[in-house]
């Protein structure tokens, strides 16, 4: 039989109300009420109902984790991590998969259908207005993977795209290539463009280096496979290539050998995120780290610290935060060693 609240109240020779105030965070107990409710309900193996505490509390410690990244395995990374940080601080996460297309409007009223007390937006192609309508609606949203800007309208975590651009820049430049490409992911991504967008801008500050562009039509092995495939026909092709993320660089290395070409000897590669399949000793991948851990630590804390002054008007009002964490080279064997 099911132990309920009353049967706790009945052993401890208690009310009710004094259970339900034991289980509640926050609520006036005194210390003696509580170890006797405790007590008893250790005895009945009596678990407090979370679905009706929150109808008492008007909280249901649920947080929305939203994406439309599923098929990229960093994210594999980044669900394990987010749903470890937020059961770590008594919350329920509610992973929510975007379908293609799938607009702002209906994920909110899912949302409120559920009784979130907070959502993260965790991905880099999602537009900033996606986040913002969270929190019109009156939602605390932290987006995750989101483009810097001095000015944001929500609050954001991540790393400056721009700034990873230009380290990848210097980084293909230090190893002498001078003929080098950009194959960056959905061309309008807002990664793609702040990558695309420092790199090209360091190159031409480097000078005596030329480059060329290219995308892959999505963040996946696949594109990234055929994209590189099609740059393989043609005659001159660049000497090293900066990915616009693992996935699509190892994608890119998986055609370069079925080529019969060898990396970094023939072409040389670097990626971005630094996701754990790079360091796996077949793909062994040079890339750029983005530290996952910090950025998911910082995206919990902040979204429960929004979540705690929702109440708060002053708060609410206060410009929302960027948070940003630096990245560095990680090296391993898809480029030529450095010169000296």
């Amino acid at each position: 039989m099911v132990v309920t609240l009353k049967d706790v109240a009945l052993r401890a020779g208690v009310s009710r109300s004094a259970v339900s105030r034991t289980f509640t965070e926050g609520a006036s107990v005194s210390g003696k009420m509580r170890e006797k409710v405790l007590e008893a309900a250790e005895q009945l193996g009596y678990r407090p109902n979370a679905l009706a505490s929150s109808l008492t509390t008007g909280t249901t410690g649920m947080v929305g984790l939203v994406s439309n990244n599923f098929h990229n395995p960093m994210f594999m990374q980044v669900f394990d991590l987010f749903t470890q940080k937020l059961q770590e601080r008594g919350l329920k996460p509610l992973l929510v998969n975007l379908p293609e297309g799938a607009g702002a409007k209906d994920t909110i009223h899912m949302m409120q259908q559920y009784s979130v007390d907070g959502v993260v937006i965790a991905s880099s192609t999602l537009p900033a207005d996606f986040a913002y309508a969270f929190r019109k609606a009156g939602i605390p949203v932290v987006h995750t993977f989101a483009r810097h800007t001095g000015n944001p309208n929500v609050h954001i975590v991540g790393i400056d795209n721009v700034e990873a651009g230009r380290a990848a820049a210097m980084t293909l430049s230090e190893r002498s290539y001078t003929h080098v490409g950009f194959l960056g992911g959905p061309e309008h991504a807002s990664t793609t463009e702040d990558r695309w967008k420092g790199f090209r801008d360091r190159i031409k500050r480097i000078g005596k280096m030329t480059v060329d562009v290219s995308f892959a039509e999505a963040y996946t092995f696949q594109a990234g496979r055929a994209a590189m495939q099609d740059i393989l026909a043609q005659d001159d092709r660049p000497e090293a290539f900066f990915c616009g993320d693992d996935v699509i660089a190892i994608g890119a290395l998986s055609a370069i050998q079925d080529a019969g070409l060898n990396c970094p000897t023939d072409i040389g590669l670097l990626g971005v995120n630094n996701m754990e399949i790079a360091a796996w000793n077949n793909i062994n991948l040079t890339t750029i780290h983005q530290p996952l851990e910090e950025i998911i630590d910082a995206t919990v804390r902040l979204v429960t610290k929004v979540m705690r002054q929702r109440g708060d008007r002053l708060a609410v009002d206060r410009p929302p935060e960027a948070r940003l964490f630096p990245c560095h080279v990680v090296e391993r064997g898809t480029l030529r060693p450095l010169t000296t």
